[in-house]
């Protein structure tokens, strides 16, 4: 028999390639995605070509989460993902990211299903990851000194959006000791690739990407606006295949914490990043300087991957030239369909 799965947030960029990547694979794929973010409508309808079903409504309803049929599987997907936004729009960002998973998680007690979490690396504490680059000019790029595994401090602060993640995974947790819930919590840090339009709140590397394509100016922020902050990138691909890993294997692999990201292997600073953009697109574009840093922000995050590969035998298998090229392909064959949402 099928696994049925549920996936929240499915019309979104993660959601929208898991829904896709899991029905390909043969398995019962069910969506909820309330459809308020532009560009949800597009992918709605790659589901629909797909054979995917969208329940419409926002995840903490759970008089209309309650009548949905029962699944094996609860994927949990749905967030409010933007740090910088988190702070303007609190209520929303609780109610999606913290309210959300709580209904999730009655569901999935009455139901006995298991899920599986997608967090975030941003629930480890700012002020730690600021620490190792104490009295940096952030004059030239980061080494890739520390990786940032599951044992990092996740004390405050970590931004609102942190909060609500964080607080979410202590819920699960909580579920599953007193009501014998099995899950899986994948921190993900950055993730990009086909499906993900270059807008500033869906991640930093479509942006440079589109804005290439389209020959419009970026700003380089914070840190003396000299584009040295560093990250660690995953692409799409990569995520779909560890969670379809975790699926197969979860009745004997559960109750684990995990960091996710493209590790060491593809760590890169803003202004190579830059500099592949150039290649890819062939096209260069005018950058600003912003000097003033965000709150939230950091200058560096590069996961480490070794409890995850240990665990599952799974590494990363697209390298950062990949995930630029991958998306800037998706791009320039669905440019015009892409403007209708920036």
């Amino acid at each position: 028999m099928k696994k049925k799965i549920l996936i929240t947030g499915g019309c979104g960029f993660i959601g929208a390639n898991l829904c896709i990547h899991l029905k390909n694979l043969n398995f019962a794929v069910d969506s909820i995605d309330n459809l308020s973010r532009r560009g949800s409508r597009y992918k709605l309808g790659i589901l629909k070509k797909n054979g995917i079903k969208n329940y419409k409504f926002n995840i903490e309803d759970y008089n209309k989460l309650k009548l949905l049929p029962r699944y094996d599987i609860i994927i949990d997907c749905c967030a409010e993902a933007a740090v910088e936004v988190s702070k303007k729009n609190i209520d929303q960002v609780i109610n999606t990211n913290l309210i959300g998973t709580l209904k999730i998680l009655n569901k999935a007690k009455r139901d006995k299903s298991k899920v599986i979490f997608l967090s975030t690396s941003r629930v480890y504490s700012i002020s730690k990851i600021n620490n190792l680059f104490k009295n940096n000019n952030f004059k030239n790029k980061l080494k890739v000194k520390t990786l940032i595994d599951e044992k990092f401090d996740t004390d405050s602060p970590m931004s609102i959006y942190g909060v609500t993640k964080l607080s979410s995974e202590l819920f699960i947790k909580e579920f599953s000791y007193a009501f014998g819930l099995k899950y899986i919590i994948n921190r993900f840090g950055v993730v990009s690739g086909p499906l993900q339009f270059g807008k500033e709140d869906q991640g930093f590397v479509s942006l440079w990407i589109w804005r290439h394509i389209t020959k419009k100016k970026l700003n380089y922020i914070g840190y003396n606006g000299l584009g040295n902050q560093v990250r660690d990138i995953l692409h799409i691909e990569d995520l779909c295949k560890i969670i379809e890993i975790q699926i197969r294997k979860i009745n004997t692999i559960n109750n684990k914490v995990f960091t996710v990201g493209g590790s060491r292997k593809n760590t890169i600073s803003l202004n190579n990043l830059t500099k592949i953009c150039e290649k890819v697109t062939k096209n260069k574009i005018k950058f600003g300087k912003i000097k003033l840093t965000s709150i939230y922000d950091i200058p560096y995050f590069v996961t480490s991957n070794k409890k995850i590969t240990n665990t599952y035998n799974w590494k990363p298998k697209k390298n950062m030239f990949d995930i630029i090229n991958d998306t800037y392909k998706w791009m320039i064959n669905k440019k015009h369909k892409i403007k209708n949402y920036m």
